[in-house]
């Protein structure tokens, strides 16, 4: 076959491959790598995208997810951030993104990792155990009141050292004059909420997701969430805000979103935006938002980017007015 030949025949091969058949996708399975512990809501969450991958066939090759939560998260964002290059290795963020590194000063920042989407945005709630006769945060926080510098002084369970969960805890205290709490850690909201059922604690401010099915199974009671305004879905209508209940301004969301391993070439992080769009676009997703009462708030590339270094400036506000950033 003569040279003009060979490269007309090629030219045509390549041609009549879809365009779609000659981008990226992952050839091994994808660690999906999760900074806190197993029955919390990042762990949900990812599981839950292991699932739907597989159940509608959205990636050639599964997740495997991966709960690295030693050091509050700080064991799996090194582990991710010692993987450069690595196609392969994504981790689902909460907002330890942010307070993990600004409290303990370990070498890690979020822009030591690829940006790839934010997913949803997370509510926190103020749980107590139902057999308490607690039925309002008032009277909780009249309770808290009365018990605080006391043997007795109520405990607050939460996910870590200087995390989300002592973050509005501190806020609780500092809104609400006289009211003091025993902070306890854990490392993950699902220990949390188990713990919560278990009388070990008094209350919590878990995400929905968290204690969710204890809370239908009768086991804890809501009292308030910590957003600007209620829930909108299903039946977290009827659970009012933190200024509603006790007339003080305490609101929080947090991230529930996407990185790859630092490096992460372009065609991979589009493979995967396009791979998460699709999730997000699923019944089972829907579902899961509602029933975890959790914000849709999809976003990549700059928009993702801005809003990121625009909470990392927030975090580290709020853990100063805590006293919580590392001296």
């Amino acid at each position: 076959m003569k040279l003009d030949a060979v490269v007309a025949f090629v030219l045509a091969a390549l041609i009549a491959v879809p365009a779609a058949a000659l981008a990226w996708e992952p050839t091994k399975p994808i660690e999906f790598v999760v900074p806190a512990g197993t029955g919390g809501g990042a762990d949900q969450m990812a599981r839950l995208i292991a699932g739907i991958a597989d159940k509608h066939k959205l990636s050639p090759r599964p997740l495997i997810v991966v709960n690295k939560a030693g050091g509050a998260g700080a064991e799996g964002f090194l582990d991710v951030k010692s993987k450069k290059g690595d196609a392969h290795t994504i981790v689902i963020t909460l907002s330890n993104l942010f307070t993990t590194p600004l409290h303990t000063g370990i070498p890690f920042s979020w822009r030591d990792l690829t940006p790839v989407a934010r997913l949803a945005l997370d509510e926190f709630i103020l749980w107590v155990n139902a057999d308490t006769p607690y039925k309002t945060a008032k009277e909780y926080l009249a309770a808290v009141k009365e018990q605080a510098g006391k043997p007795g002084q109520m405990k607050m369970g939460g996910t870590g050292s200087a995390q989300e969960d002592q973050i509005l805890t501190i806020q609780l205290e500092q809104a609400i004059p006289g009211t003091k709490f025993t902070y306890v850690p854990f490392k993950g909201g699902g220990e949390v909420c188990s713990t919560l059922v278990g009388k070990h604690i008094d209350s919590t401010v878990n995400n929905p997701i968290e204690c969710a099915s204890n809370w239908k199974a009768g086991r804890v009671r809501p009292l308030a969430v910590f957003d600007t305004a209620r829930i909108t879905v299903a039946e977290w209508k009827d659970i009012p805000t933190i200024k509603e209940a006790l007339g003080v301004d305490v609101n929080y969301l947090m991230l529930r979103g996407i990185f790859g391993a630092p490096g992460m070439p372009k065609e991979a992080v589009d493979w995967y935006v396009a791979f998460l769009r699709k999730v997000t676009e699923t019944p089972e997703w829907k579902k899961y938002l509602d029933d975890g009462a959790l914000k849709p708030a999809f976003a990549s590339g700059a928009e993702y980017v801005k809003w990121v270094e625009e909470n990392e400036q927030l975090h580290k506000e709020l853990m100063t007015k805590g006293g919580l950033l590392k001296k």
